[in-house]
């Protein structure tokens, strides 16, 4: 299945906040969040991702379809690093999984952004660890850095290092 990547508009943004509020419902499951008096996973960074140039998000679409996959969400925030991108969300909706979208999706995103880029697991998600850990193995051709719950690495083919923690 080919994919691709649609950048999230204004006047679908609430479409991706029903998707976030799904990725935040299986990432509880790890993280322990509460929902809020709304029965809603507070995310105060949403509306950012609408007003800021660092933020941005795009919908996983399958091409030909434009039927949706899942999402992705990607800023500046990094933490080992001065500079760089961070994937902040990702998700695939549970029945496309495990049939490498994730995998396209992750690699089209680190292709928008040369540089260095680190990926955060989801919190207590062996599976999300595993998923990352293959997905950045694949990518890197195993040039990465792992610790304290990051993975870092650089797009850059000339020096693909990454600043050690």
């Amino acid at each position: 299945m080919e994919i691709k990547l649609e950048e999230v508009k204004a006047d679908k943004k609430e479409v991706l906040f029903r998707l976030l509020q799904y990725s935040l419902y299986e990432e509880s499951l790890g993280d322990q969040s509460d929902l809020n008096e709304d029965a809603l996973f507070d995310y105060p960074w949403f509306e950012r991702y609408f007003t800021e140039e660092e933020r941005e998000a795009y919908f996983i679409r399958e091409c030909g379809t434009d039927r949706l996959l899942g999402f992705v969400m990607i800023n500046t925030y990094v933490q080992r690093c001065s500079y760089g991108h961070s994937i902040a969300e990702f998700m695939i909706l549970p029945k496309f999984r495990r049939n490498h979208i994730g995998k396209k999706a992750a690699f089209q995103c680190f292709g928008k952004h040369e540089g260095n880029w680190e990926v955060s697991p989801a919190y207590g998600s062996e599976q999300a660890y595993l998923f990352w850990k293959n997905v950045i193995n694949g990518y890197t051709d195993g040039n990465h850095q792992y610790g304290n719950g990051i993975f870092g690495f650089s797009t850059v083919a000339a020096h693909k290092t990454f600043p050690r923690a």
